[in-house]
């Protein structure tokens, strides 16, 4: 806190390199200067300790040198400077110095352990990424979503991990006009806009994120960054005087009522002024809150007081306030917004907020590392007392890494997660669930419990039913119904919108494809046995499973299930010799065969595919043909289409239609209609369809000429029968020329 009243002096923007920037001939951190540093705020910290990290860091990185030409022990040492700033406590400082000696040097893991304690070696472990596989052809994109993976996995675990990550981005940003090609200077800015500035904002160091975003802003649009950085130039020296006014009233408006504390001025970031022209589609003269001011006042009361203040002054704009005191960001960011008209007629913005808020608002997670009960390390009571839950701010990366699912869908879900805003809406007991902007109540769900968006099959929200692609709204309140069981709905997944949710679906989809393939290979193999005159239940199974090669029964079901192996090679590895005389012949007519549609062992949309080629419905005779890795497609009977499968009896499945489908299942027909060509034909045509029980879902003119129309109906059905009853109404009509089930 400064001197009451005392007003700071407004900063013009820097907008050439900083000196970190230019490292070449600069004065490094030395070894006393950064046991200073770090003992200045925690006295106990262990010069030994740091002397000795200091010296193992310059000796480990020996003769190599960075790009810009310096000793490449000056990064680390400025990376642990950085850290300092951030006020960390010795294990990170020395983690710091340490994070690439073992990606870059003859250095273990367990080396740092050893003389260091585990408590660094597991810093260091989590920074460091995975070893590079000599000969690798994987891509690079497959290689940065692992090691992010690693790197998350790690963060989850410890919060230190994420600030050492930062922090030696951050110095890496700071050189980066010294990487060689420009393709390597995208490459990692566009990262850095991607990933890190975002974990930076996630965890309320705003001090980092906006310099991340400012450098690599820097150079993946120099034009726009250039341009940007010189109207604000000009802004400064064009407005001098309405700013040195603006501040001034402030000032005395403040002191008339009492409130004494320190006025900051502040210019928004280049970065941040490009996002706003994109997202809001304005030109740069209509921007109106350029500039900013912050009151930092003592207490949380004064910040009340002192907005009091301010719109009793002047005119403010209601839509550009903010109580984030009230109501913290997910980040732990606390303060009041007003925007009001000020002298000039000029937008001006007003932040109030107390040190303690300052501080957070600033360092983030890092304001919260300070000695209780005589250790120094992070007070996660008093991050949360300030709206802060680092776990949590994390825990949907957590929840996606045990959800399974490649490091690339991730990444992917990842960077959705980071770069959305919020929304916040209740259960029915009244607890407060934050969620990103646009989500539905599929996200709500599982972010309230993976089980109950597992078993998901409707919502109700403010006590209406409403669909599950429903946009939450700020303020609803959602109760969610469930069922009985997991039930895999891959459809769901382009109902959901966080990463959380997409990836616990997808999990629920693998799991369930699983036991399906499993199941459709089981039948298979019983088809197969039969094939060649032996009774499955006879059959030792353990014994066949071991002679194709197979340890497990259900490992050898879901390789015939997904047809990565055919049932004949199967048969001639465990029964060498016997003969299949079903190998070229269609599929056998088992009677007591597998009842795996409509509600049976295979899902639609998973395992199951009734074929868009001939649309069977329930009351058809099917049959089932195994498509790899996709499942089994449903055909009726006599489909041209299965003419394409003849020769491949270990592919087909004889099926049948469960008692369930004929009563409750609705499945689509379609139908081939030629009519004259009427006005109001149309008319008649649907009204035909629904006086007959039936739902037209689409519509398709296929032909047109004076005389006659050619239409394609799509009309959902409950069975067969129903189908036939439309038609034979449609053939009724006086219009109608022909009518017609389309089944190929």
């Amino acid at each position: 806190m400064g001197q009451p009243g005392s007003v700071a002096p407004f900063k013009k923007p820097d907008t050439a390199p900083s000196a970190a920037a230019k490292p070449r001939g600069r004065k490094f951190l030395r070894q006393n200067e950064l046991v200073d540093r770090v003992q200045a705020y925690q006295p106990d910290a262990s010069d030994d300790e740091l002397n000795k990290a200091y010296v193992f860091a310059v000796m480990k990185h020996g003769q190599q040198l960075r790009h810009s030409g310096d000793p490449y022990f000056a990064h680390p040492v400025a990376v642990a400077g950085l850290l300092t700033d951030l006020r960390m406590d010795q294990s990170t400082i020395i983690a710091g110095l340490l994070h690439d000696v073992v990606e870059d040097c003859d250095v273990s893991v367990d080396d740092i352990r050893g003389l260091f304690g585990k408590d660094v070696a597991e810093l260091v472990d989590g920074v460091t990424k995975l070893p590079k596989v000599t000969g690798s052809n994987s891509p690079r994109a497959l290689i940065q979503a692992e090691n992010f993976q690693k790197f998350i996995l790690a963060t989850t675990k410890d919060i230190r991990v994420l600030l050492v990550k930062l922090a030696d981005r951050l110095h890496n940003m700071r050189t980066i006009e010294f990487m060689p090609t420009e393709e390597s200077r995208l490459r990692i800015s566009r990262e850095t806009l991607d990933i890190y500035a975002p974990l930076a904002r996630r965890v309320g160091l705003s001090i980092f994120a906006g310099e991340l975003e400012d450098l690599a802003f820097r150079q993946v649009n120099p034009v726009a960054y250039a341009a940007i950085s010189k109207r604000l130039e000009e802004l400064t020296t064009d407005d001098t005087s309405i700013l040195d006014r603006i501040r001034s009233d402030i000032e005395t408006v403040m002191l008339a009522r009492g409130i004494r504390g320190e006025l900051k001025g502040r210019m928004k970031r280049p970065y941040s002024i490009w996002r706003k022209l994109e997202n809001k589609s304005i030109s740069f003269k209509d921007l109106g809150d350029v500039f900013a001011y912050r009151l930092i006042v003592p207490t949380t009361d004064d910040c009340y007081r002192a907005l009091g203040a301010a719109h009793q002054q002047w005119a403010a704009l209601s839509e550009k306030f903010a109580d984030y005191i009230s109501v913290p960001k997910p980040n732990g960011y606390r303060s009041l917004h007003t925007t009001f008209l000020g002298p000039g007629n000029r937008r001006v913005e007003l932040q109030i907020r107390t040190t303690d808020m300052e501080a957070v608002a600033e360092r983030g997670v890092a304001a919260h590392w300070k000695y209780k009960n005589s250790q120094y390390g992070f007070d996660a009571e008093s991050a949360r007392e300030a709206g802060l839950d680092a776990e949590g701010e994390l825990i949907e990366f957590a929840d996606m890494l045990k959800h399974g699912g490649s490091p690339e869908e991730f990444l992917e879900h990842a960077k959705l997660q980071m770069y959305r805003d919020s929304v916040f809406v209740f259960t029915p007991k009244g607890q407060l669930v934050r969620l990103p902007a646009g989500a539905t109540p599929l996200d709500f769900a599982y972010a309230v419990h993976t089980e109950i968006g597992d078993t998901t099959i409707g919502a109700r929200i403010n006590g209406q039913e409403r669909p599950l692609r429903t946009a939450l709204e700020n303020g609803d309140t959602v109760e969610i119904q469930r069922g009985t069981k997991p039930a895999a709905q891959p459809h769901w997944e382009n109902l959901a919108v966080t990463g959380r949710a997409r990836s616990a679906i997808r999990r629920l989809t693998r799991v369930a494809e699983r036991g399906e393939f499993i199941a459709i290979g089981r039948r298979l193999i019983e088809h197969a046995l039969r094939r060649i005159g032996l009774d499955p239940a006879e059959v030792d199974q353990a014994e066949m499973t071991e002679r194709a090669g197979f340890e497990k029964a259900d490992a050898l079901a879901e390789a015939i299930g997904r047809g990565r192996l055919s049932t004949a090679d199967m048969l001639e590895k465990a029964f060498p010799g016997l003969d299949d005389p079903g190998r070229q012949a269609s599929a056998s007519r088992d009677q007591d065969g597998p009842s795996l549609v409509a509600g049976g062992e295979m899902t639609a949309g998973v395992t199951m595919h009734l074929a868009e080629c001939c649309s069977p419905l329930p009351g058809d005779r099917i049959i089932g043909v195994l498509i790899p890795e996709k499942g089994i497609e449903v055909h009726v009977i006599d489909c041209a289409r299965l003419a394409d499968y003849e020769g491949q009896a270990d592919h087909w499945l004889d099926l049948r239609w469960k008692p369930k489908g004929d009563a409750d299942a609705l499945a689509v027909g379609r139908i081939h209609v030629t009519t004259a060509n009427r006005r109001g034909a149309l008319a008649l045509l649907a009204k035909t369809v629904s006086d007959a029980q039936g739902n037209i879902i689409n519509v398709k003119t296929l032909k047109r000429s004076p005389d006659f129309f050619d239409f394609e109906f799509d009309v959902e059905v409950e069975d067969s029968k129903r189908l036939t009853q439309i038609v034979a109404a449609l053939r009724a009509l006086a219009v109608v020329d022909s009518a017609e089930r389309v089944k190929g």
